[in-house]
């Protein structure tokens, strides 16, 4: 007796068998290639302060400050910066106690995808905080790419210095670069104009925010950066054509500058992530882990 289609497969599930597996597996697994071919670096600090992924130094480094990073060691050891135990947007996560002052880094050669050519890439990380009661006086850059100051070689996102605080993106090339005539302080016009600025950020106490940064082509005529929160687009630099001009041994990712509060999460790619790329991303249940190649 022959049986049909449907009767094989009944019978063959009520002796314990199973249906043929589902076609959905595999496209989560090419929906992620896509990441996992451009992942450079990712800090989960689920096992400590170095980073669970890295094309370059996976060490976290630590010096008095970023004016004596000639100082610079590997490690972390100190009671201001620490691993907060379950308490991150997945696993652990690095908990800012009082106002950052110290330097607190990973190396961005290789790690941060550089190319002085034409630099593109995404920087994506969690931050928990209510910035209104959180933060001491004074600016606050949670996170920063250079080799030399927030003005010269950078992108940063920082919050302002008064409240009720903004949370702005900064992409400068070199200074002499988009200043030549050395004016351009931060809080002059020609400074200021080339800001992403959010006036009202989602940050709250209790409350994890994602944050992205995804730059195109910096150093060129086309070069643009977007500010994404929550995997929403906040606004677009563009326009960015200084040139960049890193020295890779001093190239850092700097973390919490000036910073208490909650942070999770620190991935980099070597490619501008599309918008609908990042809500992927922010969305992984699991986190960055979900993949490293």
């Amino acid at each position: 007796m022959r049986l049909s289609t449907f009767a094989l497969l009944a019978f063959l599930l009520g002796c314990g068998g199973s249906a043929p597996e589902s076609s959905q597996a595999p496209q989560e697994a090419d929906e992620l290639s896509v990441f996992r071919s451009a992942l450079t670096f990712h800090a989960s600090f689920d096992d400590g302060f170095d980073a669970a992924y890295a094309r370059g130094d996976r060490r976290v480094y630590s010096a008095p400050s970023y004016q004596e990073l000639a100082q610079r060691s590997p490690g972390y050891w100190g009671e201001d910066i620490e691993i907060a135990y379950d308490q991150g947007k997945v696993g652990n996560a690095l908990k800012f106690n009082v106002k950052n002052t110290k330097a607190l880094f990973y190396s961005g050669d290789q790690n941060a995808a550089f190319s002085p050519e034409s630099w593109s890439g995404t920087t994506s990380f969690w931050l928990s905080l209510d910035p209104a009661v959180d933060l001491e006086p004074g600016y606050c850059d949670p996170l920063q790419l250079t080799d030399s100051a927030y003005n010269d070689g950078a992108i940063w996102v920082d919050f302002t210095k008064d409240n009720p605080r903004s949370f702005r993106l900064g992409v400068f090339g070199e200074k002499d670069s988009w200043d030549p005539g050395g004016a351009g302080n931060g809080d002059s016009p020609k400074f200021l104009s080339r800001l992403v600025v959010v006036d009202q950020p989602p940050f709250a106490a209790g409350k994890w925010t994602h944050v992205a940064i995804a730059y195109d082509g910096l150093g060129t005529p086309g070069g643009k950066a977007t500010l994404y929160l929550d995997g929403q687009a906040q606004g677009t630099a563009e326009g960015i054509s200084d040139s960049f001009v890193w020295d890779m041994t001093q190239a850092t990712i700097r973390l919490g500058i000036n910073y208490v509060g909650l942070f999770d999460e620190l991935a980099v790619f070597d490619r501008a992530l599309t918008a609908e790329e990042i809500r992927k991303l922010a969305a992984l249940e699991k986190g960055v882990a979900e993949i490293h190649p």
